[in-house]
């Protein structure tokens, strides 16, 4: 049997990779963090028990991967979905509501997501986050600022602030007085962007999060149809 090509076993790497994310949110969302196992992780995944150290350091770097994959693909998703615009004060309006909503479909990743963070490994410098870094970078662009990356890291903390203030166990803010207050920073009117309503509320949530996580083959490069 002839050994596998570098773009296949690139390919085998990427797709377990996508799987420990994956299975990582799940099992954090149904049992918490400290319930999880990396072990738990691993079988979830179809992993072996070994390769999760492969690709992460520890749970909690595994962890941060995972929830800043969601955060960085809801938030791709907020900013593209229909209607399109290039409208820059529209998309941090997409922005604040996307990270906020988080708050309210993943508390418990939230939760725990903020508590990491505050560990003495700080945040992760990994693919994922990386790309959230990316996506909020071009929202303050867009949105007009002279400085993205002075601006980045401030619309960053403030949502970090927020997210922890909706999440404080006894004295939780409400959404709504930290929506307007951020929006007030970013001079929004009240109905841009798309609010995400309370939890329990009949407004549709696709709870699938499969679709964040590419786990199947991807096409072979030769494939695709010109454009």
């Amino acid at each position: 049997m002839s050994p596998r090509s570098a773009s296949v076993n690139e390919e085998l790497r990427r797709r377990s990779r996508e799987r420990l994310l994956h299975a990582a949110i799940e099992l954090v969302s149904e049992r918490g963090y400290d319930a999880t196992t990396l072990g738990d992780i691993a079988d979830r995944a179809g992993s072996a028990r070994g390769l999760v150290s492969y690709y992460f350091p520890g749970k909690r770097q595994l962890l941060q991967s995972a929830v800043h994959r969601l955060m960085h693909r809801t938030l791709e998703e907020a900013l593209e979905r229909e209607p399109r615009t290039e409208d820059g004060r529209e998309r941090m309006a997409r922005a604040i509501d996307a990270i906020l909503g988080l708050t309210v479909h993943h508390p418990v990743l939230m939760r725990q997501h903020m508590a990491g963070i505050l560990q003495a490994e700080g945040f992760v410098q990994c693919p994922e986050q990386q790309r959230l870094a990316e996506l909020l970078r071009d929202t303050v662009a867009r949105q007009g600022s002279a400085a993205p990356e002075t601006d980045y890291p401030m619309l960053r903390a403030l949502l970090m602030g927020a997210v922890y203030a909706a999440l404080v166990p006894g004295v939780p803010m409400p959404l709504d007085v930290l929506r307007a207050e951020l929006f007030k920073r970013y001079g929004l009117a009240w109905e841009m962007g798309a609010p995400p309503a309370p939890e329990g509320t009949d407004e549709a949530y696709d709870a699938d999060l499969s679709r964040f996580f590419a786990t199947e083959d991807r096409p072979p490069q030769n494939s695709r149809q010109p454009k």
